[in-house]
């Protein structure tokens, strides 16, 4: 689809890969509506992208709140053709830790908002978009989910994070497979250590040990290059069940 005409939601909007991706997506001439659970940094980030952007509250996890919020934000936007689905938690922990066994909500809820959230979404997204009208190739929409590299190589203490980015990865073909009646693609970006707000705060130490993991270039992904890998998927009508890793070559090791 032409950048002009996007009419995107994205999940996570208000900070990290979310609100980078936005800002390209308004950059580049279409229109967004921020979806996230921090109303605060959702209405500021939707102030400062401008009369393209804005804003409305969001837990993925919630069947009827999505459909809700999709359709409103449809209607907001005159139409809806893309989704970016950026929420997500890192539910880190041993399964085996020094105080016991993890706990099996920690597990559950991490599968519960990065995969089952996912899935919410897109299916909500691609029950609108299956009523647009079909362009180029007979393409109505696209949908695009966030994994992450530790979805193939996930380390000590990501048991429940690489499962749910695992099960993103795992979705996107058989959902690409379905959604071809529709004329709605489905895509995967499978980003590296990028700069985020979870990083922030981190010891300089840690911080440059982490950049000095990733081959080259040598430092933590910027989340502007995720966002042009996300304009890129939305641009080629072409792209359709794969997921693209964004990494510097990296690949974790154990711990």
């Amino acid at each position: 689809m032409k950048s002009s005409d996007v009419r995107a939601i994205v999940t996570g909007g208000a900070s990290g890969l979310g609100l980078a991706t936005a800002r390209r997506i308004v950059a580049d001439g279409g229109r967004v509506t921020l979806l996230d659970l921090s109303d605060e940094k959702g209405r500021a980030a939707a102030a400062e992208l401008g009369e393209a952007a804005s804003y409305l509250h969001l837990d993925v996890t919630d069947e009827a709140e999505a459909q809700a919020a999709l359709a409103q934000a449809k209607e907001r936007m005159d139409g809806l053709n893309a989704a970016i689905c950026c929420a997500g938690i890192l539910g880190a922990g041993r399964a085996l830790g020094r105080e016991g066994a993890m706990p099996l909500a920690t597990f559950s809820n991490t599968v519960k908002v990065n995969l089952i959230g996912s899935f919410n979404i897109a299916k909500a997204a691609a029950d609108l978009m299956q009523h647009n009208e079909a362009h180029a190739d007979g393409e109505r929409g696209a949908i695009v989910f966030t994994a992450s590299i530790a979805a193939w190589e996930g380390q000590i203490g990501q048991a429940a994070y690489a499962a749910s980015k695992g099960g993103v990865v795992s979705m996107t073909l058989p959902l690409a497979r379905e959604f071809t009646r529709i004329g709605v693609c489905v895509m995967t970006v499978a980003p590296g250590v990028f700069h985020t707000p979870m990083v922030d705060g981190m010891p300089e130490a840690v911080y440059q040990s982490l950049c000095a993991q990733v081959p080259f270039p040598s430092r933590l992904g910027d989340p502007a290059e995720f966002a042009d890998t996300v304009g890129y998927i939305l641009r080629n009508g072409y792209l359709n069940g794969s997921a693209i890793r964004v990494d510097g070559a990296i690949r974790l090791q154990p711990k």
